[in-house]
């Protein structure tokens, strides 16, 4: 049977007719996988090489139909690879934080705010000092889930600058541009000005001593989330998606992109994994399908970190580690947060 070594061993005679190297040494061509009978390949050339892409994709289609029990080949289009300015960008560490952890989805709607919330309160009660900034700047929920969206923070001046004081909740310390804006107020704001917010999130907030900080992303592969990778050095970044097919293709081009800019991928988390009847917590129903998680993790070769189960969710400001530990959900999140802590750094 065809292996995806077998698929890359096809794809190494093509070449960039200019240079003479291997398109897969160029990372034209990347991710190949196998999906039964299926063979699926992106495609990522530059600008510059637009002349022979069908050339190239014509050689591959033909390459990999010659494979043993190959009968399709799908080309997905996706980004070139980053110019060595973009993928080594000048960045800055956060004072008193020794480390950044990202969580992000392609896709909206996927539980990614609620996995960043738990697995912040989640670490801290492993007795790290954690910081929570949501970059959600379209969509802040966390003040929500953290029963502070009523409440203001306040701003000291140290160094004739001013900082704005994080609001501490459920031992953590968050701050969110909910706590900004009015409740219903939308943020209508172009890149620059949301690249300046962010970098004002990290730099001008009185952090403090932090063992770690969660960034909570926004859905996507915008300027959120090449703002945060260009400015501040990340530990690395989880991935959330749901089982879905739709999910996963969003999720797999967000993924990319965090390869394309060197930011280290820590795994994947697949939320509503399953449903269980409270009166019946013997039985699972999978809902949204099965094995999304499972099959974007091993594209990418990193861990599948978690498969969080869809739950009845807590009361506002309570967040399900904190309400509902021993709960399937809140076990999955601890034991996600104990995952993610060996990788961590040790408390100050």
């Amino acid at each position: 049977m065809t292996t995806i070594s077998d698929a890359l061993a096809c794809l190494r005679p093509l070449t960039d007719a200019g240079s003479g190297k291997s398109v897969l040494e160029l990372e034209w061509i990347r991710n190949p996988r196998l999906q039964g009978s299926r063979a699926v390949i992106e495609l990522a050339m530059p600008a510059h090489a637009n002349p022979q892409r069908d050339r190239i994709a014509q050689e591959a289609r033909a390459a990999l139909l010659a494979l043993d029990g190959v009968e399709d080949v799908q080309i997905e289009l996706a980004a070139p690879p980053a110019s060595p300015a973009a993928t080594a960008p000048q960045t800055r560490a956060i004072p008193g934080v020794r480390t950044v952890v990202a969580i992000s989805s392609g896709k909206g709607g996927v539980g990614k705010s609620t996995v960043a919330v738990n697995l912040a309160c989640a670490l801290a009660a492993t007795g790290l000092r954690v910081g929570l900034l949501d970059a959600d700047l379209y969509g802040p929920n966390t003040p929500i889930m953290l029963g502070l969206r009523e409440t203001t923070p306040e701003t000291v001046e140290e160094h004739g600058q001013q900082l704005l004081v994080p609001l501490e909740s459920c031992g953590i310390a968050m701050v969110s541009m909910g706590l900004l804006i009015n409740p219903g107020q939308p943020v209508i704001w172009r890149g620059p000005m949301l690249n300046g917010v962010i970098r004002q999130f990290l730099y001008q907030v009185k952090w403090g001593d932090r063992d770690v900080l969660v960034v909570d992303l926004p859905p996507g592969t915008g300027d959120a989330q090449l703002s945060l990778a260009q400015a501040v050095p990340m530990e690395g970044v989880v991935i959330v998606t749901t089982p879905q097919q739709v999910a996963l293709a969003d999720s797999r081009r967000g993924l990319a992109m965090f390869q394309q800019l060197g930011v280290p991928i820590l795994g994947v988390v697949e939320n509503m994994s399953w449903f269980a009847p409270p009166d019946q917590p013997e039985k699972r129903y999978a809902l949204f399908g099965e094995g999304g998680g499972a099959q974007l993790a091993a594209e990418a070769r990193v861990p599948l970190l978690a498969q969080l189960p869809l739950q009845l969710p807590p009361e506002e400001g309570q967040p399900l580690v904190l309400s509902q530990p021993d709960s399937p959900a809140g076990g999955a999140l601890q034991r996600l947060a104990q995952q993610l802590r060996r990788r961590l750094v040790t408390p100050c």
